[in-house]
């Protein structure tokens, strides 16, 4: 079905809805690398007045991908919940966001809808929104997970801590964890990127790092971000493990370049729960997405960035995780070009998957040879502090030394929690004050002195 609209006087002409949907899309590299973005402003402006008056039921009839090619259409239509729509079934997408920002749409009003909202829809939503308004409606999101602690409840940010090392030294990484937990880092998960995937590789981290949490009886989880299947492996060894990880995407031919599909996820997930490793829930999926990962591995079919990203969300959506964050800026300028682009993508992320029900964290980052600097960084981090982001990611001094790109650091962590008021999990937080690290954690007040506990695990 095609769409139009005209602009002081020009009229546009939108073959389809995966066309109206890209050309309504603010700037990014990434849509234009594609050549699918629009030409100038007044195309742009002109998709974003005709999806503004788009019926929200439009998405449920017209597919950006064909159900017959792709399992994530298949999940997306056949998961739709046509009762949770149902209170928003008659609006148009401009009337939808009008409904987002009022005080009608309340916590409780949108955790009952999530299962109605395809990503399609929100992604729509999304491109007529400006920044503040995508900050307003996710901080009225609420979604709250649960292992080993609690996140994602209000007035409360997790962190990430990511002691990478590019040998996967032990001493290396355990200097690193000791570091994070110090500043109280790690909440959300004590997350390694390995520098080899090998089966005993994977185990032996898993092993050090359920050491280090069972030891001190830090109410946390771990996870070495492997692929799945070698987590499937390892545990089928015996390993320890805490959290399944998968990188995924909104397309299955994206997904294919993965490794993936939804079988080998909910094998992942089956896996996992046969441990019983949770302490006060059974989250036990750990997911990473990124606006351009379907571009770059040509399996987008013409649909815009971030409409395929919201897609991913579905595929996270049907799998419960703990953890959920888009890698905003760490595929590069050919798909977020600068600062700008990068907050942008942030912000509406984060309202895409909160709105969809996911638990959405962060990695605020950027890779040197992009147009952007921390500055952009600490703006997009206090942006989505104050939108209610789940958690954020915590590593030395910012710089990944081995994966080489620049996100945020432990005293980024702090400084959010201080400045918005925010909390670790609230569990967490209570180990952090009987360990002494912290001596308020609710106004994040650090302790003075390094405790005996953690001299052990520093030393031995």
């Amino acid at each position: 079905m095609a769409y139009a609209h005209s602009v002081r006087g020009r009229s546009f002409r939108f073959d389809d809805l995966k066309t109206l949907l890209a050309k309504a899309t603010p700037a990014r590299s990434g849509d234009a690398l594609a050549g699918i973005a629009a030409a100038d402003d007044s195309e742009r402006a002109a998709a974003q007045w005709a999806l503004a008056d788009l019926p929200l039921k439009t998405f449920l009839n017209e597919q950006v991908i064909p159900y017959e090619q792709d399992e994530v259409t298949r999940l997306i239509v056949d998961s739709h919940d046509s009762g949770a729509f149902a209170p928003v079934s008659h609006l148009t997408v401009g009337d939808f966001r009008n409904f987002l920002l009022s005080d009608a749409a309340d916590e409780a009003a949108l955790a009952a809808l999530a299962p109605g909202l395809t990503p399609e829809m929100v992604a729509a939503t999304s491109k007529i929104m400006r920044a503040q308004d995508l900050v307003l409606v996710a901080r009225k999101c609420r979604v709250v997970t649960k292992f080993r602690n609690t996140i994602g409840l209000k007035g409360r940010l997790s962190t990430r801590l990511q002691p990478n090392h590019p040998t996967d030294d032990p001493a290396g990484i355990a200097a690193s964890v000791l570091d994070g937990l110090m500043y109280g880092s790690g909440d959300a998960v004590i997350g390694i990127n390995p520098a080899s995937d090998s089966i005993p590789a994977v185990m032996k981290l898993v092993a050090m790092l359920d050491e280090i949490i069972s030891r001190q009886n830090i109410p946390t989880q771990s996870c070495v971000l492997t692929h799945v299947t070698t987590s499937i492996e390892a545990i089928s060894r015996g390993a320890p493990i805490d959290l399944v990880f998968q990188s995924i995407a909104g397309t299955e031919a994206a997904n294919k370049s993965f490794g993936v599909d939804l079988a080998v996820l909910k094998e992942g997930r089956d896996a996992a729960l046969s441990l019983q490793r949770g302490t006060v829930g059974d989250n036990v999926m750990y997911f990473e997405t990124g606006q351009g990962s379907a571009l770059s591995a040509e399996a987008h079919h013409g649909v815009d960035q971030q409409t395929v990203e919201a897609r991913a969300y579905a595929v996270a959506r049907a799998f419960k995780p703990l953890l959920v964050n888009t890698v905003v800026g760490f595929i590069g300028p050919e798909y977020l070009y600068n600062g700008k682009q990068i907050i942008r993508a942030g912000l509406e992320d984060h309202f895409c998957g909160k709105l969809l029900g996911v638990p959405m964290g962060c990695d605020i980052c950027y890779t040197n040879h992009a147009e952007a600097d921390q500055d952009d960084m600490d703006v997009l981090l206090t942006l989505l502090g104050a939108a209610g982001v789940n958690f954020i990611m915590g590593i030395p001094g910012s710089d990944d030394i081995m994966l080489n790109y620049q996100t945020t650091s432990f005293h980024d962590a702090l400084y959010a929690r201080r400045v918005l008021n925010l909390a670790p999990a609230p569990e967490f937080a209570a180990w952090l004050e009987r360990a002494g690290i912290f001596t308020d954690a609710s106004a994040a007040k650090l302790g003075e002195s390094l405790p005996a506990p953690l001299r052990a695990l520093a030393f031995g």
